[in-house]
């Protein structure tokens, strides 16, 4: 299977992804993991990429969709793969469908984990981050055993610079109108396939298990 997550930040998008990843066995794909692979790797497109990077830039799109290409054109990926943050536009969404044509492959699903807005503020600012391994929590729906302090390796508890209200706000109305454009592009080739991503983790698997199996809920 050839699966695109879609869904704003706090959506769930990372906890559903290790699951099917892992039960299906997928290759999961970030932009992140395939940006520090090529930089690994010491490729062209690594290198450029790492010089935005380290400059706190975005890496702009031609690299980023380099990158894609490469990943995907290794034997590994041709099995299967899921893709969680690209593509996050339009423009994006095309390259990577010129890169599976020029595989012969395509896409089978691209699924949207639904959560509203309100929800999904509640989520991002309750959200709490290892400083030392980088492991998540939250102050409401998975609180630390001991206040601020990490159950993994007991470092300390944050808040990121960009969890706040205001930054939250901002980030997802960016966010809503990038994801309803992808939507738009994704529907017309019939390929969008919606979970309610507000019911409880094993609900929400199981909504995407179905789909996954051909059966949608």
């Amino acid at each position: 299977m050839r699966i695109v997550f879609i869904g704003l930040p706090g959506a769930g998008k990372g906890t559903q992804a290790a699951r099917i990843v892992k039960d299906y066995g997928l290759a999961h794909l970030s932009t992140g993991d395939m940006f520090r692979a090529a930089v690994a790797e010491g490729t062209e497109l690594g290198l450029k990429a790492k010089q935005y990077m380290d400059q706190g830039q975005l890496v702009p799109d031609d690299v980023t969709i380099g990158i894609v290409r490469e990943t995907l054109s290794k034997p590994d990926y041709q099995k299967g793969f899921l893709l969680d943050g690209f593509p996050r536009t339009v423009p994006q969404a095309r390259a990577l469908d010129d890169i599976l044509d020029s595989l012969a492959t395509a896409l089978d699903h691209v699924i949207y984990i639904e959560v509203s807005r309100e929800t999904l503020v509640e989520r991002l600012t309750g959200r709490r981050v290892c400083r030392q391994c980088g492991a998540s929590y939250h102050v409401a729906f998975r609180p630390p055993k001991r206040e601020g302090i990490c159950d993994v390796c007991g470092g300390e508890l944050y808040q990121r610079s960009d969890d706040t209200p205001d930054t939250v706000g901002k980030r997802l109305d960016v966010n809503l109108r990038q994801v309803d454009a992808l939507l738009d592009y994704y529907e017309t080739k019939g390929l969008v396939r919606r979970v309610e991503g507000e019911k409880p983790i094993d609900e929400v698997y199981q909504q995407i298990q179905e789909i996954l199996r051909g059966r949608p809920s």
